[in-house]
């Protein structure tokens, strides 16, 4: 599946890919994420983040 938006089902510790794909958006940059480099995402809202920066803006803007 090379070049494909994946649609995946974020859990606590992992993640379930429910339509395949090799990548998915991140939801403050935009940036692709390969699922092999995922590392950061948000279970209650269901969103990937490229990196830990991302994550803290998201987390700094829920506080």
């Amino acid at each position: 599946m090379k070049n494909k938006l994946a649609k995946l089902k974020y859990l606590p510790n992992n993640f379930v890919v429910e339509e395949e794909g090799d990548h998915v958006l991140c939801a403050i940059s935009g940036k692709k994420i390969f699922l092999e480099n995922l590392t950061y995402w948000n279970v209650e809202e269901q969103e990937a983040y490229f990196s830990y920066v991302e994550a803290s803006i998201k987390k700094d803007k829920l506080t």
